[in-house]
C-alpha cells in the first residue's frame, strides 16, 4: 500500500466536508442553490469513496486519485448563491450562514 491511498483517503473527507457544509447552509438558510449542492454532493462524494477503492489497486493509484479530483472539481462547479460578506474563514468553512426567518 502506498503513501497515495492516504492522499486519496484526505481528498475523499474533503468532499464529505464540503458536502455536509452545503447541506448545513441549506438547513439553516433554505436557498435552492446549496440544495442543489447537498443533493449532488452525495453523488460526488460517493465518486470520491469509489476513487479510494480504485487506489488501493496499486496499479490504478493514480486513476483513483483522478475520480477524487473530478469529484472536487465538478463539486466546486455547482451554482450557489453568496451569503458571506464579513465572516472570518472558520465560520465560512464550518457552514455558519444566517438563518432563515421562520
Amino acid at each position: 500500500m502506498s503513501y497515495l491511498v492516504y492522499v486519496a483517503w484526505f481528498g475523499a473527507a474533503a468532499v464529505a466536508l464540503l458536502w455536509l457544509r452545503d447541506a448545513r447552509i441549506f438547513w439553516r438558510t433554505g436557498l435552492p442553490g446549496f440544495r442543489t449542492a447537498a443533493y449532488r454532493g452525495v453523488a460526488f462524494t460517493a465518486l470520491a469513496l469509489a476513487g479510494v477503492g480504485v487506489s488501493y489497486v496499486e496499479s490504478l493509484e493514480l486513476v483513483g486519485l483522478g475520480l477524487i479530483l473530478l469529484a472536487l472539481y465538478l463539486q466546486g462547479r455547482v451554482a450557489r448563491e453568496r451569503i458571506w460578506t464579513t465572516e472570518s474563514t472558520l465560520d465560512r468553512a464550518t457552514g455558519l450562514a444566517p438563518r432563515k426567518q421562520r
